[in-house]
């Protein structure tokens, strides 16, 4: 016959667990706690103060207008058009490969020296320069066209975006149990459907929250931009032509002895500003459904 009451020692351990901790041990949580804050406050610091100088400058030159205005005119709506255009292209060019890429990581190569050696190269192009990325779309698409192009700017961001793309791809996969594709192979789904319908399906909110950082990351590039689309102070003829886009329109008029088109870099600054943070946020909240459900 076994003894249901808890042990002596049992008693002892869970008197332990609940009792308050020693004075000493209190106050040196606390101390690390503070410290803590305190870092992380004085961290925050530089980008609070970046937010409230672009903020400050900005807002007082903000008008409804300037959304449909060419900066010829005092505007920044043929840059925020050139913006979308740009990362568009990026985006239909980097998101497909992407996903394959970390489809093919994940599920099929996996330890394959092939895979090996994608994942390698993918690897570096995280930590490629942006500005060697313009260099190199300038080399490939610009000199073999004979000239500047939103098509060139797509390029290159496409090179930004696609190694974010597909290593989160390749995680968000990683973190679907297995349970899922024995259970998929159990019910006599091929590893086509097991990858397509169960395991890329349950990845959906984690892949998508990878692409909104790709996204985000190229709508705020600069150098690439310089040497592929270059920028245009009208709107823009088409894809083959030269595109203004924010950054650059910043980059361009930041020291321009206007009065006006200086005021038009703060304005603009918060334009981008918004744009970023509104992508970041967005994959944020995809992020926070994901774990609600």
């Amino acid at each position: 016959m076994t003894n249901s009451q808890p042990s002596e020692i049992d008693q002892l351990l869970a008197s332990e667990l609940c009792s308050p901790l020693p004075p000493r041990r209190l106050l040196f949580t606390y101390a690390m706690n503070a410290i803590a804050f305190a870092f992380s406050a004085f961290a925050l610091i530089p980008l609070f103060s970046i937010l409230w100088e672009i903020i400050t400058r900005g807002i007082i030159g903000l008008k409804t207008e300037m959304f449909v205005k060419s900066v010829i005119d005092n505007g920044f709506g043929n840059a925020i058009l050139g913006t979308m255009t740009v990362v568009a292209l990026g985006s239909l060019f980097s998101i497909p490969i992407g996903l394959l890429t970390g489809i093919f990581l994940a599920e099929f190569g996996q330890t394959s020296p092939l895979a090996r050696f994608v994942r390698f190269i993918v690897s570096i192009l995280t930590g490629v320069p942006s500005i060697v990325v313009g260099i190199f779309a300038y080399g490939l698409i610009v000199l073999a066209t004979k000239q500047f192009s939103a098509i060139a700017g797509g390029f290159a961001l496409a090179t930004i975006m696609l190694p974010i793309i597909a290593l989160t791809t390749e995680e968000a996969l990683k973190l679907i149990p297995i349970d899922q594709r024995l259970a998929s192979a159990a019910l006599g789904g091929t590893r086509f459907q097991t990858t397509l319908r169960i395991v890329v399906t349950a990845a959906v909110p984690a892949i998508t929250t990878g692409i909104l950082l790709a996204v985000a990351r190229a709508a705020g590039e600069t150098a690439p931009l310089i040497f592929t689309a270059l920028f245009s102070l009208d709107w823009s003829a088409g894809l083959l032509g030269p595109t203004a886009s924010l950054p650059v329109l910043i980059y361009n008029l930041y020291n321009d002895p206007n009065p006006e088109k200086n005021q038009l870099v703060w304005t603009t600054s918060i334009i981008l500003l918004g744009l970023v943070l509104s992508v970041s946020l967005l994959s944020r909240l995809v992020t926070r459904k994901k774990k609600i459900k």
